[in-house]
């Protein structure tokens, strides 16, 4: 076990950036995506009145950190549930508002370290990707049931992959041999069916299609969508939310739902704008930040991360 997949990225910015609104008496956070519980952890550390509320689907990722966060007893509440359930979850736990949102959207290290799970391209393993084993359906039978069409989208949106249509034909044609079960028959294949040119650029030939895979098998923009709006929504005046993102699909989309709560949404030619048209949101990041050089050199897994925070400055508009 490399020491790599327990560093947290960013933790030390996150912190910050959270910080003027956890440092309140009886502030409530929500880590939206536990995982090991490495922000988790750092959070209730750094914050010793905080209470914190974490989420997780996978169940194994669930016990691995209540194990680690069994210390803080009462302090920490870990729930079973896709983070954009996070209304239904603070219903249940009798709180209208948080002070802080954390969301680190990159895959857990543990999912990637686990071979069994199929999330890498580096090892073989079972085609499954499933963040939570016990529902849904495996990135196999994506490959193996999808029609052709369907296959060529995924990898174009999810992906963002140029050779789509290449590495869909090779698939059907491969898939009606012999369905797909393992990865390394698909990254040999795509290997196979890239041009020269396309291998030479961008790390490995198969990532952009393990991505799109994994995305679709755990319907993960399609929860996102959902789950920003509605962190943003549980945010009590004051309350701040950070969001680490590891694709452009990903903080494309935290990237309009704080524009939009940021912006003044009067119409034109309004000499005094009505506090209902005023913006929700003030943006604390410029842009999306990225990690330092330093921090990349350490935690390989880093690299591609982009974060953004905003406060919540008003209530919404009745």
């Amino acid at each position: 076990m490399s020491n790599s997949r327990h560093v947290p990225v960013m933790l030390q910015r996150c912190l910050d950036l959270l910080a003027p609104a956890l440092e309140r008496p009886g502030a409530v956070v929500v880590d939206c995506t536990l995982g090991l519980g490495g922000h988790s952890e750092a959070l209730l550390v750094r914050f010793p009145e905080v209470r914190l509320v974490a989420l997780d689907r996978d169940k194994e990722a669930l016990r691995l950190s209540g194990e680690r966060l069994a210390p803080f007893g009462e302090r920490a509440d870990l729930v079973h549930a896709v983070y954009d359930e996070l209304p239904d979850v603070l219903d249940r736990l009798g709180l209208s508002k948080v002070d802080g949102v954390l969301f680190d959207l990159g895959v857990s290290s543990m999912q990637l370290d686990e071979a069994d799970r199929g999330f890498a391209y580096a090892q073989d393993a079972p085609l499954d990707m499933r963040m939570d084993q016990t529902t849904g359906i495996s990135a196999a039978e994506v490959l193996n049931t999808y029609p052709p069409g369907e296959l060529v989208r995924i990898l174009r949106a999810y992906g963002e992959e140029k050779q789509a249509k290449r590495i869909v034909s090779a698939v059907v044609r491969e898939r009606d041999k012999e369905p797909f079960g393992n990865s390394a028959r698909l990254v040999e294949l795509i290997r196979d069916s890239l041009p020269q040119a396309a291998k030479r650029t961008g790390g490995n030939p198969a990532k952009r299609t393990f991505q799109a895979l994994r995305i679709e098998v755990n319907g993960e923009l399609a929860v996102l969508e959902r789950a920003i709006p509605a962190a943003v929504k549980a945010l009590a005046v004051g309350g701040r939310i950070a969001v680490l993102s590891y694709h452009s699909l990903e903080d494309r989309l935290v990237k309009q739902v704080f524009a939009a709560g940021a912006a003044n949404t009067a119409p034109p030619g309004l000499p005094v704008v009505p506090e209902r048209y005023q913006p929700r949101l003030k943006l604390l990041t410029r842009g999306a930040e990225l990690p330092t050089e330093e921090e990349i050199a350490e935690n390989r897994r880093a690299a591609p991360a982009r974060l953004r925070g905003a406060q919540r400055i008003r209530e919404d508009a009745e």
